[in-house]
This record gives C-alpha cells, sequence and structure tokens, in this order.
C-alpha cells in the first residue's frame, strides 16, 4: 500500500510541476528569469507558512540545520537554478526528458547511500537510460546545444534533492519540507538577478501566470514530498517519468515544439529504462512477500 501511495502521488507531482514548469517559461517570455524565481519563492513559501501554522506548527524548526535538510538545500538551488535556465533557453520538451533521468541518479543513490540491493539487471538499465540523455544532448555533433547541460545539472541537483528529502528527519512535516524547498527558490532566483543584472518590471500577464504556477508548484513539491516519503525509492522514483509525457504535451500544443526523432527515441529508452527498473523492484519485493 505504501508503494501503491507514493507512486499516485509522484504521478500527480510531475503533472503539476510539468504545468508549473509551462507557466514559468511562458512568464520568461516577458520577465527575468531570476525575478520570476524569487516572486514564486515567495509565493510558495508564503503558503506552505499559512499552512504550517494552521497544523499549529513551528516555522522555524531546529532541525533545518541538520546535515541532510543543508544537503538539502543545497541540491535543491542546483536543482531548481539550472533547471529553471534550461527551460527557458532550450525546448520544453527537451528539458524535461533530459530531467527523466532523475530516477536513474535516484535509484543509483539508493543503492550507495541507503544500500537497497540494486542487481546487475539494473545497472544496465540504469547505464542504457544514461545512453538516452546522451541521444538527447549529443555531445560533439553540430544539433549539440550547450544550454542544455544546464538541463543535466538541475537533474542531478533533483536527484539529490530527493535522496536527502528521504533521509530529512522525520519530524518535519511535508508542509515545513515546503517552506524551505520554496525559501530556496527565492536565493536560487536571488543568484540569478545578481548575475544577469536584467531590469526589475512586473506586467500583469506574467503576474497571472506566476501566481498559476504558485498553485501548481504547491501542489506539486506537497505531492513530491509524500510520495519520496512512502514505500521504497526504487519503487517510487520511476514514476518521474511521467513528467515527460506532459511535458511533451504541452510543449506541442502551447509552445509548438516539434522534437526530433533523436530526442523522442532518447526520451522513450530512459523512460524504457526507467520502467524496467520498476518491474524488477515489483518482482524483488513480490519474491521478498512471499519467502517471509
Amino acid at each position: 500500500m505504501d508503494n501503491t501511495r507514493g507512486s499516485i502521488f509522484m504521478v500527480l507531482a510531475m503533472a503539476a510541476f510539468a504545468i508549473e514548469d509551462m507557466f514559468i517559461k511562458a512568464a520568461a517570455e516577458s520577465m527575468a528569469i531570476g525575478l520570476i524565481l524569487m516572486l514564486f519563492g515567495a509565493g510558495g513559501m508564503l503558503v506552505f507558512i499559512l499552512l504550517t501554522l494552521q497544523k499549529g506548527e513551528s516555522v522555524f524548526h531546529p532541525a533545518i540545520l541538520s546535515k541532510p535538510l543543508l544537503i538539502r538545500s543545497v541540491c535543491e538551488i542546483v536543482g531548481r537554478l539550472f533547471f529553471a535556465l534550461a527551460i527557458t533557453l532550450t525546448p520544453l520538451s527537451s528539458a524535461s526528458a533530459i530531467l527523466q533521468a532523475t530516477p536513474l541518479v535516484v535509484v543509483l543513490g539508493a543503492a550507495l547511500i541507503f544500500r537497497e540491493k540494486v542487481g546487475g539487471v539494473r545497472w544496465l538499465a540504469i547505464l542504457t537510460g544514461f545512453f538516452g540523455v546522451l541521444m538527447i544532448i549529443r555531445p560533439g555533433l553540430d544539433s549539440f546545444n550547450p544550454a542544455s547541460l544546464f538541463a543535466v545539472i538541475g537533474m542531478l541537483g533533483f536527484a539529490g534533492r530527493d535522496l536527502a528529502t528521504r533521509a530529512a528527519p522525520p519530524v518535519l512535516s511535508n508542509v515545513q519540507l515546503g517552506i524551505y524547498g520554496f525559501f530556496i527558490l527565492i536565493v536560487s532566483g536571488l543568484i540569478l538577478q545578481l548575475y544577469y543584472n536584467e531590469p526589475i518590471s512586473i506586467n500583469t500577464p506574467a503576474g497571472v501566470q506566476i501566481l498559476a504556477a504558485v498553485i501548481f508548484g504547491v501542489a506539486a513539491y506537497n505531492c513530491l514530498t509524500i510520495a519520496m516519503r512512502s514505500g521504497d525509492v526504487s519503487v517510487v522514483a520511476p514514476f518521474r517519468y511521467t513528467r515527460l509525457l506532459f511535458a511533451l504535451v504541452l510543449g506541442i500544443v502551447i509552445f509548438a515544439e516539434r522534437p526530433d526523432m533523436m530526442t523522442l527515441s532518447g526520451g522513450f529508452i530512459i523512460v524504457l529504462s526507467g520502467g524496467f527498473i520498476l518491474l524488477q523492484s515489483r518482482k524483488i519485493n513480490v519474491l521478498k512477500v512471499r519467502a517471509e
């Protein structure tokens, strides 16, 4: 039941994240990305502060200074900072396809950090998934876009965040983690704003888009935290691949993107690898239950 609950919440999180990305990318057409992240982070943090107070919990808990939370914060900055650049400088579909390698890194991390068993067949699936990432990036070819590396770095940051969330002190609730996660967005946006030094201006359409991003971002963040705290990481994490399906539809319908065959093939290989890992994990879990 824990694995089923975690998988459902992961799918919901990925749908909401894809819609959030769509609104951020749309707002970035008329506003500085650094300012967008700061406003987005402030809005999300305010919502989670209100939810925390409503539950009678502390906004500033001493556990935020624990090692897992500090690592989580650093990984969150890396993930948010570079993926925000990726979705504004590259097609949403290709950036999201690269992001689908996150579960592969999470499973790898689960094996190394949490000592979850990953057999030789699943190691092969992980390597195959990474090959799919290379098909999308295409290093050394004329079609290589250096900005696509931002998506790779962001993906590694998100994988680290998910693993650190798993190790976060259980005394912290999902809404408390949401406060700190969105606060990191403010920091990430400030870094980008200082680096690019773009004019600070807000227009009504972009403001509405940021508000919508906050709503879906809060929902996505809460669902993701629940998912990563439910069931086995190796079972729940592969459902992150559903984000690619949502991103492809939004990219084609909203931004008129036309991903080429290499990108689609790479994304398919990544999803296939994750799906195989999922099936293998379930098979192993069934055998464990029968043995008990």
